[in-house]
């Protein structure tokens, strides 16, 4: 028993001099003489996988000896326990026995825990190994396109140099995420140069950019024969350079800082994953002030657009400003992450620019669940446009889906075109942690139901990994044929460019896409720039800033006469918090005494709140375009306006 235990010991001593303890030891304390691999070598990935093998491997050969060494003390002890001792040392023998025992408990445990460890270690180190080779993927992939972007740059600066007539702006023929083709150097195509726009396969097209007649001769060029703007394109030709509305009356250009107060999303949304956004109590500190009407009726802010188009004699030139005017309507939410504040039931408001603007615009809350506001513009331009949309929004944890359910009108009463198109589905993303930020996809198709011209958008979804623009949207334009005949690409938050078809043919590359020859792109829409110190104005367009300002002779249900709302534009956000909590119960206690009013009449009967409520200046009918129920404007605002009549009106404030 004695020479095996001196084995044991010089076995263990041995395990301890090869380097297994020190090495914990030594990677513990973090001193290390090898010299550290720079960032992102390959080597240093490798390197740190292995040290974590061979450390897993000294692990359970500790294991292995622990449960050794533990199992030849416990035989040791029991063959002392059987020998004939004094009854003394029999006592302390008892002792130790029980320590022993103790330490042997302790010791599978331990082992218990280390073998949940390794196993542990074993599964994550696959996924690590997963992990990392991803990594590795995504870098080269990354490599592959910035050597291809740096390739094309300088394809493009030989391009340029080598254009007779001197050099041109690329970036009016050659778009983000482009790569040049270029001919021969003796080929009597050489100004025929063209711009293969590197579309995913998002899309289902292929634009090539070809120069008209014009351009070739301005450069002294004598190339073959091609397709030219034609006299009615210059209806579209600086539809984007129309100045803004020089106000005959003056309006306020700024409104109280918003105040820094510090309150976290997470711990107020985190009991509300699943649930419809608008039955989660939330406090103003979420809010801007303004209400889901006022933001509806942000959409008019690019309503030159519309102006332009009355004069269009081609509907798909007329398709092409009516596609910006549904773009434009995005560009004010890239930075308005906050929330509007939700209208209550028989809340409206009014704008009544017919000396500025040109129109005359009417929201009206119709439905409190769901959500769903109707609206009505009336244009002394020759256009009108109305809409009942139902907000539908799901927390689903890491971020907000808000899906815009109901369809859109427009008519040019001139021309009887009658458009209808529905929005795309925002996204806030980044709820739990990072910054805000949201985003816009899906498909939108605009529709004339006279002529049956036709816009297809795509909203290309903002993806990390992605070649595309960030908030790209493409579009084709066709007629009740379905020929093609404009390209639109750009941006939802910036611009908006439109290009003429000249040819169209399928794509040489076996996938299913139409490539698009088209003239150079012209500018279609473009974004106005935010007012000074809008980071501090909630990001407020000129427009927006002016929607909360108080007027007279506006009904006593328009939302700038909403307390809790104007107490927050003020800074007073405390207060304004106090006020909601009042506003929203009275509205519940409002809603309760009409749903048993509506009862007693029906006989006891449940009802739908929707049964229950009238709306004031609207009325369901049914859309013949779409076949739903939609609320349309009956009339008679206007001329209570005039009368200063408002008797009508509920007391909801």
């Amino acid at each position: 028993m004695k020479g095996r235990g001196c084995w044991e010991t010089a076995s263990v001593r041995s395990f301890c001099s090869s380097g297994c303890l020190n090495k914990f030891k030594k990677d513990d304390s973090g001193d290390d003489d090898e010299e550290p691999a720079a960032p992102g070598d390959k080597s240093e990935l490798h390197h740190t996988l292995k040290n974590l093998s061979l450390k897993l491997n000294d692990l359970s050969t500790c294991n292995d000896l622990i449960a050794k060494h533990g199992a030849a003390l416990q035989r040791s002890l029991n063959e002392l326990d059987s020998l004939k001792i004094p009854s003394e040392s029999g006592e302390k023998l008892k002792a130790v026995n029980e320590r022993a025992t103790l330490f042997r408990i302790t010791s599978n445990a331990m082992i218990n825990a280390c073998k949940d460890f390794l196993e542990l270690a074993e599964i994550h180190s696959r996924r690590w190994q997963k992990a990392l080779n991803y990594e590795q993927e995504q870098r080269a992939h990354l490599e592959e396109t910035i050597e291809q972007l740096a390739k094309q740059h300088n394809s493009l600066e030989r391009a340029v140099c080598n254009t007779p007539g001197g050099p041109v702006d690329p970036s009016k023929s050659l778009s983000e995420g482009s790569f040049l083709t270029s001919k021969g150097e003796n080929s009597e195509e050489d100004e025929d140069t063209e711009y293969f726009d590197a579309m995913e396969d998002s899309a289902s097209f292929i634009t090539v950019i070809t120069e008209s007649k014009e351009d070739r001769k301005a450069e002294g060029g004598t190339g073959s024969t091609s397709v030219d703007w034609t006299p009615a394109d210059n209806v579209l030709d600086g539809a984007s350079f129309v100045p803004k509305d020089s106000c005959k009356v003056k309006r306020r250009a700024r409104i109280p800082d918003k105040p820094n107060y510090s309150l976290n999303l997470w711990s107020i949304m985190k009991n509300c994953i699943g649930r419809e956004l608008s039955r989660i109590p939330m406090p103003v500190n979420f809010n801007e002030p303004l209400s889901m009407l006022q933001r509806l009726t942000e959409d008019l802010e690019y309503h030159h657009l519309l102006d332009k188009a009355v004069h269009c004699t081609s509907s798909v030139e007329q398709m092409c400003l009516v596609a910006a005017f549904s773009v434009s309507s995005y560009s004010t939410t890239v930075h308005r992450i906050a929330k509007p504040f939700n209208p209550m039931l028989g809340e409206t408001f009014e704008l009544d620019r017919l000396e500025d603007m040109g129109l005359r615009s009417l929201c009206e809350q119709v439905s409190h669940h769901p959500p769903s506001a109707a609206h009505h513009v009336f244009s002394k331009h020759g256009w009108s446009l109305w809409q009942e949309i139902t907000i539908a929004s799901k927390f689903r944890g890491k971020y907000i889906s808000i899906m815009p359910l109901g369809a859109i009108h427009l008519e040019f009463q001139a021309s009887g075109n009658h458009y209808v198109w529905r929005k795309s589905t925002s996204t806030v993303h980044n709820i739990i942690v990072g910054k805000l930020w949201i985003d816009q996809s899906g498909d939108i198709e605009i529709v004339n139901h006279k002529t049956k011209d036709r816009c297809q958008l795509k909203f290309v979804p903002y993806s990390y990994f992605s070649k595309e623009a960030a908030r790209k949207v493409t579009g084709v334009v066709s007629d009740g044929n379905g020929k093609a005949h404009y390209v639109l690409s750009g941006s939802w938050d910036e611009q908006m460019e439109y290009s003429k078809i000249v040819h169209s043919s399928p794509s040489s590359d076996g996938k299913q896409k139409t490539v698009y020859q088209t003239l150079p792109a012209k500018l279609l829409w473009r974004k106005y720039p935010l007012p000074e110190n809008a980071e501090n104005m909630y990001y407020f367009s000129e427009l927006a800033l002016t929607l909360n300002e108080q007027e007279d002779g506006v009904a006593p249900t328009d939302s700038r006469l909403r307390p809790d709302q104007r107490l927050m534009e003020k800074g007073r956000w405390d207060e304004a918090n106090t006020e909601k909590q009042r506003l929203e119960e009275k509205q519940r206690l409002s809603r309760r005494r009409r749903l048993e009013t509506c009862a007693a009449s029906c006989g006891g009967e449940d009802e739908k709140e929707s049964d229950c409520y009238t709306p004031l200046w609207f009325e369901k009918r049914l859309d013949p375009l779409t076949g739903e129920m939609a609320c349309m404007y009956k009339g008679g605002y206007w001329e209570a306006k005039e009368k200063k009549d408002w008797h009508m009106c509920p007391n909801i404030f």
